[in-house]
C-alpha cells in the first residue's frame, strides 16, 4: 500500500468526520447480514425479510389458482416465471404477471429462467410432483408441493431425503396442518385427555369424480388434442395413451397412471392430524376391501386403469404408548362410514359431509371434521385445551405465506408440513393404495392379493407377498428420472 500524503490524510479524516455526522443525523446504522440477506456457512441462502421472494409456478390452474394467490399475497411477493402444459389453464396468470416468462416444459423453465427465482410451487397432477420437486431442490430452490407429496412410496422417501441433502425449505399443500384445530387435537391427545388412544378412524365422501369406470384407453377411444395443450408433456412420467377429455382437468384423480384416488386426495388432510398427534411411524401391516363396479354370485368387476368407487383400509402401527400394544387405524371413502360407537349420538359424530375423524381412548373419544376442525370430546367430562405454539398467522389460509416467510429465513425455519413430516405421512397414505391395487390386481388370472400385507418400512418392502412390491415404485416413461 502506498503511504498517505499529508494532504490526502487530512482529506480522509475530514471525509470520515463528515460521514460520521451524516450517519448521526440520518439515524444510519450498520445492520446484521441476516437482515440484508446473504448466504450461510452451510450454503443455504437467506433473503432479507423486507425483500420479496421470487417464485416460479409450475401449474397455473385448478389448485394452483389458490396457491398462487396466497403466496403472492396481494403483491408482497413476486411470481417471476410461469409454467403449465395447458395454455388454457395458464391464461389468467399470464395476463396478471405479464412480465414473467412462460413455459410449457418445467425443464426449460429451470434451464432458461432458473437464476431469476428462489422458490417453486408445484401444483400439477400427482404423477409429476416428484420429478419437478426433485429438479427444483437439486438447483437449490425452496419447494411447495401440493398433496399428496408424491404418486408412489419410493418417490416420497426420495424427496424426504433430498430436502435434508439440499438444505431447502419445504412444505406440502395440506393446509390443515397450519390450522389451530390440528394443534388442539395434538395437545389433547398428548396430554391424555381421552386416556390411552388405541383406535383411529377417518372417513371422507370422496371420490366426487368418476371412479370405478372403464377408461377411454380401455375402450379404445380418443379425441383430438385441444389447441394449447401439450399432451406428451401432460403425460410426462405416465405411459403413453391417446388424449381424451375424461382425464383433464381434475378428473385425472380417478386414474392410477396420474392420480391417487380418494385416499391420495383427502388422506393427507384427514390422516395428518392423528399421524402427528400420536407421532406415528411406518405401519407394520395393511389390509383392505374395495367396492366393485358390479357383481354377481361368482364374479367381481374392476377396471385396472381406474381407482375404485369406495374402499375400506385398515393399518396397524406400533404404539409409542407403553399402555397400548398397537394402534388400529382405519380409513373409509366413497361414502362408507365407521360404525357408531355405543352411547354416541349420530349427529355428534357425523357432523360434516366432507368426512371426519375419531380417536378412541381408554377414557373417552375425540372427533373432528376436515383438518380436525370443530374438535369435540365424546363420552368425556374433560374440556379441550388451548392449542400449543407454534400457531400460524392466517391459520389454514396462511399455509402458503408461512412457507414464503420461511424461505426468506432459510433452511431450518419452521413450516407446518416440511418434507421430513410430509414424506412419511405420504408414504403411509400411499400404503393404502398399495393394498388397494394389490387387492384389485389379478396374478395369473386370480385375485391373490386379498390378505393382510406385512410392511418393512425402512426397507420399503412387503415381506409376505412379493407381487405387491410392484406398487412401491413405478417405472417412469418419457425419459424422466429422479
Amino acid at each position: 500500500m502506498t503511504p498517505f500524503s499529508k494532504k490526502s490524510r487530512r482529506s480522509f479524516l475530514k471525509d470520515s468526520l463528515l460521514a460520521t455526522a451524516v450517519a448521526a443525523t440520518s439515524s444510519f446504522s450498520i445492520v446484521p447480514r441476516h437482515v440484508l440477506g446473504g448466504t450461510r456457512a452451510d450454503g443455504s441462502r437467506v433473503i432479507a425479510p423486507s425483500d420479496k421472494l421470487n417464485i416460479a409456478a409450475v401449474g397455473c390452474g385448478g389448485k394452483a389458482d389458490f396457491n398462487i394467490q396466497q403466496a403472492y399475497n396481494s403483491g408482497s411477493d413476486n411470481f417471476v416465471a410461469l409454467c403449465d402444459v395447458d395454455d388454457r389453464q395458464a391464461k389468467k396468470y399470464r395476463a396478471k404477471f405479464s412480465n414473467a416468462p412462460y413455459f410449457q416444459d418445467y425443464r426449460e423453465l429451470f434451464d432458461k429462467a432458473g437464476k431469476t427465482f428462489d422458490a417453486v410451487i408445484v401444483s400439477t397432477p400427482d404423477h409429476m410432483h416428484a420429478p419437478i420437486a426433485m429438479a427444483a431442490m437439486q438447483l437449490g430452490k425452496h419447494v411447495y408441493v401440493e398433496k399428496p407429496l408424491t404418486h408412489d412410496i419410493y418417490e416420497a422417501r426420495m424427496l424426504t431425503e433430498a430436502a435434508r441433502k439440499y438444505k431447502v425449505v419445504t412444505q406440502m399443500g395440506n393446509q390443515g396442518s397450519s390450522g389451530d384445530a390440528t394443534r388442539i387435537i395434538e395437545t389433547a391427545i398428548q396430554d391424555g385427555i381421552i386416556g390411552h388412544v388405541h383406535t383411529i378412524q377417518c372417513w371422507t365422501n370422496r371420490p366426487v369424480w368418476p371412479s370405478g369406470v372403464q377408461s377411454p384407453k380401455d375402450k379404445g377411444e380418443s379425441q383430438p388434442i385441444p389447441a394449447g395443450v401439450n399432451w406428451p408433456l401432460w403425460l410426462g412420467t405416465a405411459p403413453t395413451r391417446p388424449y381424451h377429455e375424461a382425464y383433464m382437468p381434475f378428473r385425472w384423480r380417478g386414474y392410477w397412471d396420474f392420480g391417487t384416488g380418494a385416499l391420495g386426495d383427502m388422506g393427507c388432510h384427514f390422516m395428518d392430524v392423528p399421524f402427528r398427534a400420536l407421532k406415528l411411524n411406518y405401519p407394520t401391516s395393511v389390509e383392505c376391501s374395495v367396492g366393485s363396479v358390479y357383481a354377481d354370485f361368482f364374479k367381481e368387476a374392476f377396471f385396472d386403469d381406474s381407482c375404485p368407487p369406495s374402499a375400506a383400509i385398515h393399518l396397524t402401527f406400533p404404539s409409542n404408548d407403553k399402555k397400548v400394544k398397537e394402534i388400529k387405524f382405519s380409513w373409509f371413502d366413497g361414502g362408507i362410514r365407521p360404525p357408531l360407537p355405543e352411547g354416541v349420538a349420530y349427529d355428534d359424530l357425523f357432523r360434516s359431509e366432507d368426512g371426519g375423524m375419531l380417536f378412541i381412548g381408554t377414557k373417552g373419544m375425540l372427533t373432528g371434521g376436515l383438518f380436525g376442525n370443530d374438535p369435540k370430546l365424546l363420552l368425556s367430562d374433560k374440556t379441550l385445551p388451548a392449542p400449543k405454539a407454534p400457531l400460524v398467522d392466517g391459520k389454514t389460509d396462511g399455509h402458503q405465506q408461512q412457507w414464503v416467510k420461511a424461505c426468506k429465513q432459510g433452511y431450518g425455519a419452521y413450516t407446518s408440513s416440511p418434507f421430513e413430516q410430509a414424506g412419511p405421512l405420504t408414504e403411509t397414505v400411499l400404503m393404502g393404495n398399495l393394498a388397494t391395487r394389490s387387492y384389485m390386481a389379478r396374478e395369473n388370472g386370480k385375485f391373490t392379493g386379498r390378505k393382510k400385507l406385512l410392511w418393512d418400512g425402512p426397507a420399503m418392502k412387503i415381506t409376505n407377498y412379493d407381487y405387491a412390491n410392484r406398487f412401491v415404485r413405478r417405472e417412469y416413461n418419457g425419459g424422466y428420472s429422479l
